[in-house]
């Protein structure tokens, strides 16, 4: 934006009717529980009853999310506050994803927002995400409103915890003024809120009046040429594609129209058929809105996000979205398993790029390019989660691929090579400190911090290769037995840090295409531990399980005991397996070597060798020299 134009919008008139305020945390702190509480006492819904009947969680909608527990894509909704000095104050609500992954989602919507509420957790403090999108706060002159959230549990520490986070905003602002923040305690899940951790309310009044008080009204020139950025993509089978932003200046009128002003500088005109802001849950269509609202609108086909819908006699364009680029990467490909078309939908080659160009319209952070092979395409993300709900995504929507190791993206640098980073934060209990160390050592991570917090935990902090973080996070669970917390965060591009050494040992692959049985396994299982059960088809080059030496080794899962008399017959029920370990989707990435895919369907994730006859493996080991497995 040119100096005129701040200028400009310095001097123009202020909106006292309305808040946009984005609420901003690490995972799990409490973002989507608080906005609940919000919007129940808002009097969203029509009475106690139906607000009783949503539940919690409410804006996380999709599927995923509330399987997961974790805010995915950023959302938008508006709750109406009476003020003794403003009168009826429309508060615009943009919620977003806390985890690091997806923090493409925070960056492109954060521009809507003139101030934010950072949730931070009494006892955790602030996390590796609680710098990444207070960072981005700051850098786009958001006014912060600090919110310390669960002050009921037992080790909560809201002084310390408020100490650490001035450290943090000592560490991260750029202006005086951002050093000055007002301080909300809270208890989320019971809906309540005050200004000091021993004073609190019966409501969260004192939080709407934080938000009123110090959330700056929207400066916005409403006789100026139209300026609206569309932040935000939605589809209607009706309307078509809908464009989601706040109108910067200007206003937008229903049926009137704009010039779509792209990002590559490419203008077209077009007519906005359908204008809405939103209300409480949902949007309300409108006549007419003004600058500083969060609008929908519908009737520009080609829109994308960064695009600016303008004025055609003043077509000028707003800064466009800026979002960190991927650092990992994995290849999609056409399902070529002997088992394709059982339980979904193979995707050609076409369909295949249709769907995950589709993708990145609205998932900014996502790239797609394409291989040396027609089947197969590159596909680039932020990190295993970001990479892994896309996969979720298409499975359920009844497709079938097949997906390689997720990669780093590696960097050339003046003329070296350069690999991602990441700061590691771990909780843990005293006692697994060592093996913690013990397991990232190998893995070129450098310790930069470890505290005691003096009931047992402790929290280390590490530098990290990406590289070195894919695969541990099983290790960690593991290695910790399920009590550790793990996080990270990008901390940009450095040197390569050298060779990282593989810690799993070889597969077990299937001989035969067929149905595993008992006698089979139980003599695959002598060998190592198995991925299949009983009753289960598996076919040639499948892995059923994990070796316990370091070569891959081929087993017969489908091999029967051969019967002699009817006695041998019956004793063979009484074979005794271990139970099958079963792989999440993040777990089976996590667990492929080089050699190997993942095929995915809406019913199986099946692990495979990406030669699936032996002497194709045994021709690809003599070409190579005799490396690998």
């Amino acid at each position: 934006m040119s100096s005129a134009t701040i200028a400009d919008a310095v001097q123009a008139p202020v909106r006292t009717d309305i808040r946009n305020v984005a609420i901003i945390a690490h995972v799990d702190h409490g973002k989507t529980t608080l906005v609940d509480g919000l919007l129940k006492q808002a009097h969203v819904f029509r009475d106690d009853a139906a607000a009783e009947a949503a539940g919690t969680l409410i804006m996380d909608s999709n599927e995923l999310e509330r399987e997961r527990g974790i805010t995915i894509l950023a959302k938008n909704t508006a709750i109406h506050y009476q003020d003794e000095r403003f009168g009826d104050v429309k508060i615009n609500i943009i919620d977003t994803p806390g985890h690091a992954d997806f923090g493409g989602e925070v960056e492109r919507v954060l521009n809507m927002a003139d101030g934010c509420l950072l949730l931070i957790d009494a006892v955790e403090g602030p996390m590796p995400q609680t710098r990444f999108v207070l960072t981005k706060a700051l850098e786009l002159g958001l006014r912060p409103i600090v919110v310390i959230n669960k002050i009921d549990r037992p080790s909560a520490r809201p002084e310390e915890v408020l100490s650490l986070t001035q450290d943090l905003f000592l560490d991260l602002a750029t202006d005086e003024a951002q050093l000055d923040f007002p301080v909300i305690y809270a208890i989320a899940k019971r809906g309540v809120a005050g200004t000091s951790p021993d004073a609190l309310a019966d409501d969260l009044r004192p939080l709407f009046e934080a938000i009123v008080e110090h959330v700056p009204a929207p400066r916005a020139d409403a006789d100026a040429p139209l300026r609206l950025l569309a932040t935000t993509l939605d589809y209607d089978p009706h309307r078509g594609r809908i464009a989601i932003g706040r109108i910067t200046q200007g206003r937008a009128v229903a049926g009137q129209p704009v010039a779509l002003v792209r990002a590559d500088g490419g203008t077209s005109t077009h007519r906005l058929t359908w204008l809405a802001a939103y209300e409480g849950l949902g949007r309300r269509e409108v006549a007419e809105a003004l600058a500083g609202d969060i609008v929908a609108v519908a009737g520009i086909p080609g829109v994308t996000i960064g695009d600016t819908l303008a004025d055609p006699a003043a077509p000028g364009a707003l800064p466009s979205i800026a979002v960190e680029e991927p650092t990992l990467q994995l290849t999609f490909g056409v399902n070529t398993s002997p088992f394709a078309g059982r339980d979904g939908t193979p995707l050609t080659s076409r369909q295949l790029s249709a769907r995950l160009e589709r993708e990145t319209e609205t998932n900014v952070s996502l790239r797609v390019r394409p291989t040396e092979s027609a089947d197969v395409f590159e596909v680039a993300g932020r990190g295993e989660l970001h990479l892994s709900i896309l996969i979720e995504t298409m499975r359920r929507e009844g497709a079938e691929f097949q997906v390689s190791r997720p990669e780093v993206i590696i960097k050339e640098i003046d003329g070296a090579r350069h690999e991602p980073f990441e700061r590691v934060t771990i909780d843990t209990d005293e006692g697994s400190v060592g093996t913690v160390t013990d397991l990232l050592g190998p893995r070129r991570a450098a310790m930069t911090d470890l505290v005691h917090d003096g009931t047992g935990r402790v929290r280390l902090e590490f530098e990290v290769p990406t590289r070195g973080l894919i695969g541990f996070r099983n290790l960690f669970l593991t290695a910790t037995r399920g009590e550790g917390v793990m996080s990270s965060l990008l901390i940009g591009y450095r040197p390569w840090a050298g060779p990282i050494g593989t810690t799993r040992n070889g597969a077990l692959i299937a001989h035969e295409t067929g149905t595993a049985v008992s006698y089979g396994l139980a003599a695959a299982q002598q060998r190592g531990m198995t991925f299949v059960e009983p009753g289960e088809e598996v076919y040639e080059g499948q892995i059923v399980g994990l070796h316990a030496r370091e070569n891959d080794l081929t087993v017969n899962v489908c091999k029967e005991k051969k019967l002699t008399n009817m006695r041998s017959s019956t004793a063979d029920i009484d074979v005794r397996l271990t139970p099958p370990l079963r792989q999440s989707l993040e777990q089976a990435l996590d667990f492929l070597a080089d050699d190997e895919l993942l095929e995915v369907t809406p019913k199986h994730a099946r692990l495979r060798k990406r030669l699936l006859h032996e002497h194709e493996r045994a021709r690809a080991r003599k070409q190579a020299g005799g490396k690998g497995r």
